[in-house]
């Protein structure tokens, strides 16, 4: 939440499930999440725990057809719950109060049209009265690209992937919406250019007071980005806590498991941690905690039943021994601390005067 205490966008219970021919299969289970205004939220886990599938419920835009809400309440602060709209109301909230952005800018972006009218038809679909080449020109340089006017006469093929990023985000704003979901849009970026992104949403958000749902499977660009985090598993939130908190104290064993799997890049050699096992396939969830089967940790208790939300300072903890402190010796954190974003950044300025 917020520091004035307002909720921008609130999920209560929210289920998402796919039609199959044994019957609906449920994807994500439940899962409550607040963002304030002005907050950058984290939703992180592994591929395959539900987190862009929540942000497809959020903003309707299912990968499948047989994808649906099934259950709970999508709330946005002045217009209700938005599972409510019709569709046609939906298209009224979609790019004016939230906008998104996605992994691969290349398969969002017409490689036939120049990126220019690409914003401006964005532009378009808002309903903007003012003169759009100069919008379309003043968004693209909000995004810190270089000769906006000329950039906007050129194809996605001719820029760089951080380029067409920014442009795919350039069109995200053109509605002007109080929340970004940016599921993963530095993933298919090297690391100097995801720098160069993640600098540019943070400084999106100071400057123009959004709020953002960060979705990632990163725990380094939720420690560089967020003010608080939601960790995601087998489509339920496992632990939700303030950012500094989760990395000072993690308090499930899946959130230790995913620290642990952080690379520092300051370290040369550094050994790569992958918790064992895989994610569990929704058409048969295990019995109890449903990371029971990976955990070092589980007792009898975490295969019988599964944990309730223990309340923690600032969150909750679902884990039945959320409060023991002995944690696994093979489950190391990093010994040294993550690079700040704000040396990254300094790098690579220095690397573009070079």
């Amino acid at each position: 939440m917020s520091e004035n205490g307002v909720n921008l966008l609130e999920l209560r219970d929210l289920s998402v499930a796919v039609r199959s021919r044994r019957g609906p299969i449920t994807l994500v289970d439940r899962v409550s999440l607040k963002i304030g205004e002005g907050e950058i939220i984290g939703l992180v886990g592994e591929s395959g725990c539900g987190k862009s599938m929540t942000a497809a419920a959020i903003g309707r835009l299912f990968p499948t057809t047989a994808a649906y809400i099934s259950g709970g309440e999508v709330l946005l602060d002045g217009t209700g719950d938005l599972t409510d709209l019709s569709d046609r109301q939906f298209r009224k909230v979609r790019g004016a109060r939230i906008g998104m952005v996605f992994q691969d800018p290349s398969t969002y972006l017409d490689p036939l049209m120049t990126v220019g009218r690409q914003v401006g038809e964005a532009l378009q679909m808002h309903g903007y009265r003012g003169d759009h080449q100069a919008r379309i020109v003043e968004l693209l340089g909000l995004m810190g690209l270089p000769d906006a006017a000329q950039l906007a006469t050129r194809y996605p093929h001719e820029l760089s992937g951080g380029q067409r990023q920014r442009v795919l985000i350039a069109a995200a704003l053109a509605g002007e919406p109080d929340l970004l979901i940016a599921d993963e849009p530095s993933t298919a970026l090297d690391v100097t250019v995801q720098a160069e992104i993640l600098v540019l949403l943070r400084d999106l958000r100071d400057r123009l007071g959004l709020s953002i749902l960060m979705i990632t499977h990163d725990l380094g660009v939720v420690a560089q980005m967020c003010d608080r985090v939601y960790v995601m598993y087998a489509g339920r939130v496992v632990e939700a806590r303030d950012v500094q908190e989760i990395f000072d104290d993690p308090r499930h064993p899946y959130t230790l498991g995913l620290l642990a799997g952080t690379l520092s890049p300051e370290l040369e050699e550094q050994e790569l941690f992958a918790i064992p096992g895989r994610v569990p396939d929704p058409r048969a969830m295990p019995e109890g905690c449903r990371f029971h089967p990976r955990c070092p940790l589980a007792v009898a208790q975490c295969r019988e039943q599964q944990p309730p939300e223990m309340p923690l300072a600032t969150g909750f903890s679902a884990c039945w021994r959320y409060d023991d402190p002995r944690l696994p010796e093979t489950w190391r954190l990093p010994e040294e601390d993550l690079l700040p974003i704000e040396d990254a950044a300094e790098e690579v300025e220095a690397n573009d005067e070079r």
